[in-house]
């Protein structure tokens, strides 16, 4: 790198699906722009059953690069392919830092990395696969991976002091000095200035404007947990019987999901929606927020609800009781306990938390998790990491 053009980045994400991660890449590809930053942003294709976030990328002027084998399924031939198409795009680039996103891609971007000489290596752990997605044997597997893929890091980024502690200290990924706590930085501006209670969602799918209405948002996949979500449904319905629920999103699990809802005879109070783009209206007029989830970095769900002024209630896991300022910010439950998650959802409705209380986690939500400070926080850390490697 010469003072005369600006710094390199290639960024790499497995998939740009529906849900934080393909956010967070499309706004740095963004942001980190010319004069100071040239950038490129490569990722794979999205499975059959996923939501594509591509056109969020397409929107803010970011064409990603596409390499078919990162994508989710794990094959050791298409792996390998990924990672010489990587090299090959490395080698024509001269990136001067690759920052990888995602399990998948973490590890094919890192060793291609590693192979074409690229100065600075960063990954960010969105979360983890270490919970809840997969059997013993294949989790173990991927901590090694993991393991490997940290030595070859000059920095980990993990979104919270939280997940900072258990990928140190229960999985052994790296040592806590190698790890940096950047919060997750989005768009949040249609959020705050998005009215309350407009009544628009509502009305789109026919849900009563005085009917208490919880809602859930995200990927229907097994991590998620909804069929916690549904038990505790079926207990808020005793207590609320005028209570209406939606799921919104689309996933592998939806068919049974729509089972379970039969099942639990919530066909009349339960709405799935399917992907939803703009989101701002879908959290206007909840009453409430659930995250159901065993697993959890930082959703970037909660984020966006808060910073629309709705009441959340989530499972104490990952990075949600960091995120909530342990409570102050929404109430916090045992993961995999229905009836809590039913009282506390039933609390919030009932008791919603005092409009100083909400204007105060709007405000620190918004403060802490835009992104333009995320850029100027990875602009820092840019240049600190070159200037270590001697590279100006």
């Amino acid at each position: 790198m010469t003072a005369s053009r600006p710094i390199r980045i290639m960024r790499i994400i497995a998939r740009l699906n529906i849900g934080g991660p393909a956010i967070h890449v499309a706004l740095l590809t963004q942001k980190l722009a010319p004069p100071d930053y040239e950038s490129r942003l490569v990722t794979g294709q999205i499975g059959a059953d996923e939501g594509d976030m591509r056109y969020y990328a397409e929107e803010r002027g970011v064409a990603p690069i596409i390499v078919p084998e990162l994508g989710r399924a794990l094959n050791p031939v298409r792996d390998l392919i990924a990672v010489i198409r990587l090299v090959r795009l490395m080698r024509a680039f001269k990136p001067d830092i690759v920052h990888t996103h995602t399990a998948k891609a973490g590890f094919a971007g890192r060793i291609a990395a590693r192979i074409s000489g690229v100065p600075v290596v960063v990954h960010t752990f969105h979360g983890h696969v270490f919970q809840g997605y997969f059997s013993r044997p294949l989790t173990r597997l991927f901590i090694t991976f993991e393991w490997i893929a940290a030595y070859l890091s000059d920095t980990l980024i993990v979104l919270t002091e939280g997940l900072r502690r258990e990928l140190s200290d229960q999985y052994h990924i790296a040592r806590k000095r190698k790890f940096t706590v950047l919060p997750l930085g989005l768009d949040l501006e249609p959020f705050a200035r998005q009215p309350r209670h407009t009544g628009a969602f509502r009305a789109a799918y026919r849900i009563p404007p005085d009917a208490p209405l919880i809602g859930l948002v995200g990927r229907l996949t097994a991590v998620k947990n909804h069929a916690l979500f549904l038990d505790a449904a079926a207990r808020v319905r005793r207590e609320l019987p005028r209570a209406r629920f939606v799921i919104v999103g689309d996933g592998e699990l939806r068919a049974a999901i729509e089972q379970q809802i039969d099942q639990l005879n919530l066909r009349g109070c339960v709405t799935v929606t399917g992907w939803i783009k703009d989101t701002a209206p879908v959290y206007a007029d909840l009453d409430a927020l659930a995250i159901s989830s065993l697993n959890e970095g930082t959703p970037v769900t909660v984020i966006e609800a808060l910073a629309v002024g709705v009441p959340v209630v989530a499972t104490a896991v990952g990075g949600l009781p960091d995120l909530l300022e342990g409570g102050a910010f929404g109430a916090l439950v045992p993961s995999g306990d229905a009836a809590a998650l039913a009282d506390a959802l039933i609390r919030v409705v009932n008791s919603p938390p005092p409009p100083d209380q909400i204007a105060r986690a709007q405000s620190t939500i918004i403060d802490q998790y835009g992104i333009d400070r995320l850029v100027r926080d990875l602009d820092h850390l840019y240049r600190a990491l070159l200037a270590k490697k001697g590279v100006r």
